[in-house]
């Protein structure tokens, strides 16, 4: 494995070999074993260079996966201090209005950990788990599992937001044919807003994709149309004010974000784990 991801780093066999101190026919012998072990190429020629294959970026996440958790067993069993790189990923909301409070905590009481952090969709996240570019994510309902780890991280409250003037919404049926904005596909928030809409038999005349609540919120602001978004982001963003908020049916107002995760979590992801509010304790009225 440690080849493996030494010669990908690297570019190609006779650098990876310097830095292993090694010899270039015994690490191309070594990559060719693995191979030959795993039944698929790893590799493929490009141009001077090495190419990984579909097969190859698969194992990489793996590797990257392995190797990292072996350093950090080796480093807290030699010092008893959690450290070490603890990589999540979070919905924007999440990033902008929940998790700094939590981050500056964390840093605080683990400055060996480094922490990053990519936004992105529900849908988007639960990718880069699987394809382990990330250790953990705080997604939304609606999700599904499939094999991960869960814990309840907080409570928010969705409304549908329009611009400031516009009549009182008493039911989805009057958004029909309107122009919906959301995140684009893989979003739990834009799929909270279709299942409502077609379940009063009512379809948006169009959905605009967006890729910021920022953007959301000031083209709502503008007149283009609706969106559901959590009360949290409205007290964060700019424009918070200037869009009226209508309250959503009970079964779909409140949302729960939770933190995920595949297999054994490592101390950093335990450590945080443990500053995460109890859910029970941020009652929404």
């Amino acid at each position: 494995m440690h080849i493996f991801r030494c010669v990908v780093r690297e570019g190609g066999v006779t650098r990876a070999a310097h830095c292993l101190h090694r010899v270039p026919s015994n690490v191309t012998t070594r990559i060719k074993q693995f191979e030959e072990r795993l039944g698929t190429l790893l590799f493929r020629r490009q141009g001077r260079g090495l190419a990984l294959t579909d097969a190859g970026r698969t194992l990489l996440g793996h590797a990257e996966r392995l190797l990292q958790m072996a350093d950090q067993a080796e480093e807290e069993l030699r010092s008893g201090v959690v450290r070490g790189v603890l990589r999540l990923g979070s919905l924007e909301s999440a990033a902008g209005a929940r998790l700094p409070p939590i981050l500056s905590a964390f840093h605080a009481r683990y400055p060996d950990v480094s922490l990053e952090l990519r936004t992105g969709t529900t849908g988007e996240l639960l990718r880069r788990l699987e394809r382990f570019e990330i250790e953990a994510a705080f997604v939304s309902e609606p999700f599904e599992l499939k094999g991960l780890s869960s814990v309840a991280a907080f409570e928010e409250e969705l409304v549908l937001i329009t611009a400031r003037g516009a009549p009182a919404l008493r039911s989805a049926a009057e958004l029909s044919g309107r122009t919906m904005l959301a995140f684009p596909h893989g979003c739990s928030y834009r799929r909270c807003l279709v299942d409502w809409l077609a379940a009063s038999g009512a379809s948006p005349g169009r959905i605009m994709d967006l890729a910021s609540y920022y953007a959301i919120v000031a083209c709502v602001a503008a007149g283009t149309g609706a969106a559901i978004v959590p009360a949290e982001v409205l007290d964060h963003v700019t424009l918070g004010a200037a869009v009226m908020r209508h309250p959503l049916p009970d079964r779909l107002r409140v949302n729960r974000t939770h933190l995920v995760w595949s297999g054994e979590a490592t101390a950093p992801l335990q450590a945080l784990t443990a500053l995460l509010p109890e859910p029970h304790a941020q009652a929404i009225p």
